[in-house]
């Protein structure tokens, strides 16, 4: 199981802040002449980093970088598809999304419903360098309050969080949104039950809030539009997207239920579906079948069930040499899979010649667990995944390497590559502890969402 770990904090790596870079003072070194070497990728687990050493990051690797938190970590966490648009790339951005915590006691805990309004650039992207060239005239001229400001947002507005909490007793393993009704929203509590809850209220009342609060907010009780207990608890989740209204949930006594909606706004809950010799890790629908779905387990398997045969799955194959934690269905390349291990791996499939060995692609990358793996919408070729070494990797299984492009490069100042760090690897985050979940938004190309153990950030890449 992947519990987090209640810390407390703030950042988006190894720096002071979340939203903002820290000003890195220039130091003076005794040198015998001027240095000709080329900068190096410092890698996190694998090169050491002195005691008196600090990261930084480069604002300019950011098109916008936030970070929030509630007051109790979360697991698990869904985007909510809104009606501003889409595809839409102009800041500020408004994002809404859902949460369930994981609180000190079961009493503490909630689901919130977040609205992030003003996402802007702050001191990322294009503005960045043109920003850090004035920085030498203006700074003298500075209070250290007005500082701050300039460091935090660029000139640009603050980003506001308007929110609102349910109750729900015990922690929350996963929350997924409904993708044909965002409101719609399933909850897999620590206490065995799945509920599904309807927040348009909710909703409609973040998207009609100008300011938020200043006081604290109560939290409010919704009485679940369909509950079912399994008999013990999960993290496996997923509705369908090919067909309204339809869920899956997979717990840790290696049992799968499907939900069928049912006429009244009600469900019918399946038995269970038997294949799976240790706890089920992970679902996902097919993105475009409605009987058809995958399943991840501890017993190293995936497996290809067909809602019509509950005895047993259609295709069962071992993926990985450890457990199987996480999966991803590829939404714009309908036979592509990934899938993550407790062993730190990676792995592409093609379910077109799905069996043992197969994988198309292998990432031995990660130097933890794989905590999450998720296809970006927008781009079939592109996915992200997170891991217990703090890290979350966006890939491009479209890139190959190319040295004649990086010795053109290297004048300019760009590190040099590692000659065995993967090709395909786009883009490195970092600076967030016990990383759990991430998100690509489905309406606003290139943006990500990740929670940890101190909190969310949201962030997009400027090479996206």
């Amino acid at each position: 199981m992947r519990n987090p770990k209640k810390n407390a904090g703030k950042s988006p790596a190894k720096s002071k802040s979340g939203s903002k870079a820290s000003k890195a003072k220039p130091q003076v070194m005794e040198t015998d002449g001027p240095s000709t070497s080329m900068p190096t990728v410092w890698r996190p687990g694998v090169d050491p980093m002195g005691e008196d050493e600090e990261l930084s990051y480069d604002p300019t690797a950011y098109d916008c970088l936030h970070a929030l938190q509630l007051d109790w970590p979360c697991l698990s966490f869904d985007l909510i598809k809104d009606d501003l648009g889409a595809p839409r790339s102009t800041f500020p951005h408004t994002v809404y999304m859902v949460a369930g915590t994981q609180a000190a006691t079961a009493k503490q805990n909630y689901v919130a419903f977040l609205r992030l309004q003003k996402l802007g650039q702050g001191r990322h992207g294009k503005k960045a360098k043109k920003e850090d060239e004035d920085d030498s005239e203006e700074d003298d001229d500075m209070s250290d309050e007005e500082e701050e400001e300039v460091e935090d947002y660029g000139g640009d507005e603050p980003p506001k969080m308007h929110y609102r909490m349910v109750n729900h007793m015990g922690g929350v393993n996963r929350v997924r949104s409904c993708p044909q009704q965002p409101a719609l929203v399933a909850v897999w509590g620590d206490n065995a039950q799945v509920k599904l809850i309807d927040g348009s209220k909710l909703i409609k009342e973040l998207a009609d809030e100008v300011e938020p609060s200043t006081k604290a907010r109560a939290k409010v009780d919704l009485k679940p539009l369909h509950m079912h207990t399994h008999g013990t608890e999960g993290f496996a989740m997923d509705w369908s997207p090919a067909r309204a209204g339809q869920l899956a949930t997979g717990d840790c006594g290696k049992k799968i239920h499907v939900w069928d909606p049912q006429e009244g706004g009600r469900w019918q809950v399946s038995g269970g579906y038997v294949g799976h010799e240790a706890s089920v890790e992970d679902v996902q629908w097919s993105p475009c079948e409605q009987t058809v779905f995958v399943s991840s387990s501890v017993d190293k398997t995936v497996r290809v069930w067909d809602t019509r045969e509950r005895s047993k799955p259609m295709i069962s194959v071992q993926a990985h040499d450890s457990d199987v934690n996480v999966i991803s269905w590829n939404r714009q390349v309908a036979y592509m899979l990934a899938s993550g291990s407790d062993d730190g791996s990676l792995r592409i499939w093609d379910l077109r010649n799905f069996s043992a060995g197969s994988h198309v692609s292998h990432f031995a990358f990660h130097k933890g667990p794989v905590t999450s793996v998720e296809w970006c919408p927008y781009e079939g070729s592109m996915l992200a995944s997170t891991g217990e070494d703090n890290q979350l990797a966006v890939w491009d299984l479209a890139l190959e390497r190319d040295p004649e492009e990086e010795a053109a490069l290297a004048p300019d100042g760009n590190a040099a590559a590692p000659e065995d760090l993967p090709a395909q690897l786009l883009f490195l985050h970092a600076g967030q502890k016990d990383l759990k979940e991430l998100h690509w938004h489905p309406q606003i190309p290139g943006l990500i969402v990740s929670t940890a153990g101190d909190g969310f950030n949201v962030f997009k890449a400027s090479n996206m």
